[in-house]
């Protein structure tokens, strides 16, 4: 979790350890206003530029927080000093700033959006001649601050070097990314330009190599949800990591033993799960075949919504299922204070605002216009089993991630006493205890395996080019372009993250139970 490891402890009396919470709580206090002020000013300039794009450009924005990406480098190169020279700076390194999935989906992301900022960089080059040449400083700078944040963040622990000089500089790195990802948001002016060009409308500034800048054109538009998306993750791993600065673990911290993952005897969960992911990838494939030559055909629509459709009740009834099936466990409540778990019941309910606010939104405008054809029909449904999914399977992880874990002993049969000589094997052992699982225990593996399938497919198809809202035109006509590109920017990279957040901890509950 997010405890991390210590390297030795020493009992402090109380009039000892005052002075360190003094410092944390100063800390906690000044970091914190240092990221509401910073936070709020670029807000403000963003705004600024949505409502007045002559008084300030895209460029003064993009001036204001490249100063900000260079003070963090200049924070985080000072931080990685001062750690290397002095052996002890990190006395309790947080060896996992969130679980090892995260980290991963850090890296994966910031390496899309460095793709993502080349193919900037050679549409921004392909266009020289009509172009400032100061906008390819933009790009750049925003690979550097990604390189430097991710190496940062996966490879150095945060705890205890200079508890005030820690926490601002984590604070005003998470605000730098923050309002990165509501420049990518609210920002429609590269997508309309690209966008527009893709469809053939004339342009002023035009390429002279139409081969190279459609090349670069498909792949900024592809690439542009990663961008927001690591903006996110980044932001939540620098939480983490600012919540970590000065703790301390107690000499009586017990690490508990986790059970560990294991596929054997599930069965249904499994087939069906990876049916469903088969099922998905082929409409995937083909959504994406008709993406790259023209726009998706509205029978490629209709076969995406209709899968949903039919996928996103079955995900609700085994959520469900699981639910009643916690209700019915005689596992106890584990009631003591997990940060970790905490955190991830706080990311997953604010993770699911995403689709759902983009759901609520496709809803009124359905209803609102009265549509009477196929695909506004199923794109009602959608949303509405949408937001039910989202809600009964928030519900199922955060009460398995609330249960007291099951841990085998592979070492004691629980039909017979081990005895020295003749006890069974482990794997034997094993495979002994699972067929002894009692059938609420079966069905809660059942469920949670199939469940970590249907999300995957889930976060594949939205993290992968797969964005039907965009080439839906009810909402888009209802709302305005420059309106629905926000909501849809807003609450894309939740979804996404929502479902690679559920996937863990989906897995918790598996292995748990």
């Amino acid at each position: 979790g997010l405890e991390g490891t210590s390297r030795g402890h020493r009992v402090q009396s109380p009039a000892l350890m005052a002075g360190p919470n003094t410092a944390r709580k100063a800390g906690q206090l000044f970091s914190g206003l240092l990221a509401m002020n910073v936070v709020f000013l670029g807000c403000a300039f963003i705004s600024s530029m949505i409502f007045n794009r002559v008084a300030i450009t895209l460029r003064d924005v993009g001036i204001f927080l490249s100063i900000l990406k260079l003070l963090s480098l200049c924070w985080i190169i000072y931080y990685l000093l001062c750690t290397s020279r002095k052996p002890h700076a990190v006395l309790y390194r947080d060896s996992h700033a969130g679980p090892v999935w995260v980290q991963g989906s850090l890296v994966l992301f910031g390496a899309c959006t460095i793709l993502l900022h080349v193919f900037r960089i050679g549409y921004i080059i392909s266009h020289i001649h009509c172009k400032s040449p100061l906008e390819i400083l933009f790009p750049c700078t925003e690979i550097i601050f990604i390189c430097i944040q991710v190496w940062n963040v996966i490879f150095s622990g945060i705890q205890s070097l200079r508890l005030i000089a820690g926490r601002c500089g984590l604070m005003l790195t998470m605000a730098t990314d923050l309002l990165l990802w509501l420049l990518a948001v609210t920002n429609d002016s590269v997508h309309r330009e690209i966008e527009s060009a893709l469809k053939g409308f004339s342009s002023s500034c035009t390429c002279p190599n139409t081969t190279a800048c459609l090349i670069l054109q498909k792949g900024y538009v592809l690439l542009y949800p990663f961008n927001p998306e690591y903006c996110l993750i980044g932001s939540s791993m620098l939480y983490v990591m600012w919540k970590n600065v000065g703790r301390r673990i107690p000499p009586h911290h017990a690490i508990h033993a986790k059970p560990k993952f294991k596929l054997r005897g599930v069965i249904y969960g499994l087939v069906l799960g990876i049916s469903t992911l088969f099922i998905g990838i082929c409409i995937f494939m083909t959504y994406q075949i008709q993406a790259t030559s023209s726009a998706p055909s509205p029978e490629t629509l209709v076969l995406y919504y209709s899968y949903y459709v039919a996928l996103l009740p079955m995900m609700t009834v085994g959520a469900l299922a699981g639910t009643v099936i916690h209700g019915l466990e005689e596992r106890e409540l584990d009631t003591l204070k997990n940060p970790t778990r905490s955190l991830d019941v706080i990311l997953l309910m604010g993770a699911a605002l995403g689709q759902i606010g983009i759901s609520y939104f496709s809803i009124v405008a359905i209803v609102a216009t009265n549509p009477g054809d196929l695909l506004d029909r199923l794109s009602l449904t959608y949303a509405v089993s949408l937001i039910i999914q989202h809600i009964t399977q928030n519900i199922f992880i955060i009460e398995g991630l609330h249960r007291q874990p099951l841990v085998e002993n592979p070492d004691t049969s629980p039909a017979e006493p081990h005895t020295q000589h003749s006890g069974p094997s482990s794997e034997e052992t094993a495979i002994h205890t699972y067929g002894r699982l009692n059938w609420k225990r079966k069905a809660l593996k059942e469920i949670s395996i199939f469940l970590v399938l249907c999300n995957i497919i889930l976060w594949i198809m939205p993290t992968f080019g797969m964005h039907p809202a965009f080439e839906n035109g009810l909402e888009k006509s209802f709302y305005g372009y420059s309106t629905w590109f926000a909501i849809v920017n807003f609450g894309l990279p939740l979804g996404v993250f929502y479902r690679m957040h559920s996937i863990g901890g989906l897995l918790e509950v598996y292995v748990s139970s």
